[in-house]
């Protein structure tokens, strides 16, 4: 998520230069945004304090920062941050509202209010620096041939994940009149998306055949992406394609709607007082029933579907 808050603070201030310093796998995401210079790490390699401190230390020489923003205020990059500051440089942090969240994801709490988007909590960090940025939060189409619709059915928890049966009638009913590729990853998601890509005609499975770069440019050409609260709702927005996104426990009040994206093409079960009653998606179910998902119907996700590929 913090890729198209880049792209835009880079634009409204051109002459700052950004170096993200992240796991060596994610380098494809800022690959084509000028002045982001992307440092990849392997964690393994820094372990514990020492090694942190050491991390710390060879980024400062490396490319001798004028400060810091800390988007993530995890215990590593709070052990960077002491580093950073011993050294007499001024460290940014992001405000994660974990308050709020608390109160939004407290099951007895009625009063659910939207609040404040992840995005505009990076730009914070920015604007906390001294700089202005105005987020447009308007998705960038980077691929004018757009054919087919991306299906992601998993999720890396329960509670954001539909279950299985209805997305394999979701997806079975989508290829009737649409090519429909699937994405995943790992070898048991690839294995149930080969499996369907077998029993389904007109689809197609990419889980494991493509490597990030690929996968965006993939998911580019596409006239929709389907996808749980996950990861490649977000991979959507990074190329400006719409996404018809499904929430389960979790819900867009806690910030997390891919940038760009319309709440209008939100899948919920909105009556659900206990909604959200987590912010990733990761506790059990209180009610034990899962219905948050359970009592989510396939015929409200295609009807989303429908009226946006065939808009009136």
């Amino acid at each position: 998520m913090t890729a198209p808050v880049f792209r835009e603070f880079l634009e409204q201030n051109p002459d700052v230069e950004i170096v993200m310093v992240s796991r060596k796998n994610f380098e494809s995401l800022f690959a084509d945004i000028p002045n982001v210079i992307f440092k990849g790490v392997n964690l393994d390699d820094y372990k514990g304090f020492f090694g942190l401190n050491r991390l710390a230390n060879e980024l400062l020489k490396e490319f001798r920062p004028d400060m810091i923003a800390n988007l993530h205020d995890v215990i590593r990059t709070k052990i960077l941050d002491k580093v950073y500051r011993r050294k007499g440089l001024k460290v940014f942090k992001i405000n994660k509202g974990k308050e709020e969240k608390e109160k939004l994801t407290d099951i007895w709490n009625l009063d659910k209010v939207q609040l404040k988007k992840t995005v505009e909590r990076y730009a914070d960090v920015f604007r906390d620096m001294g700089y202005e940025i105005r987020l447009s939060n308007q998705l960038r189409t980077s691929s004018n041939q757009k054919s087919g619709i991306g299906f992601a059915p998993f999720a890396q928890h329960k509670g954001k994940m539909l279950p299985l049966e209805k997305s394999y009638e979701l997806a079975r009913v989508l290829a009737q009149n649409h090519a429909l590729y699937f994405f995943g990853g790992g070898k048991k998601e690839t294995e149930t998306l080969e499996q369907w890509e077998r029993e389904i005609p007109n689809t197609k499975s990419l889980a494991g055949k493509l490597s990030l770069t690929e996968e965006l440019n993939k998911i580019s050409e596409l006239e929709l992406m389907i996808s749980m609260d996950s990861a490649n709702m977000h991979l959507a927005s990074l190329v400006g394609t719409r996404c018809i996104s499904v929430w389960g426990a979790t819900h867009p009040y806690a910030g997390f709607l891919g940038f760009g994206q319309s709440e209008n093409d939100v899948v919920q079960v909105k009556d659900l007082t206990c909604r959200p009653c987590s912010v990733f998606g990761d506790k059990e179910c209180y009610r034990g029933d899962w219905a948050c998902l359970e009592e989510l119907n396939v015929q409200k996700i295609i009807e989303k579907i429908f009226s946006a590929i065939h808009p009136e």
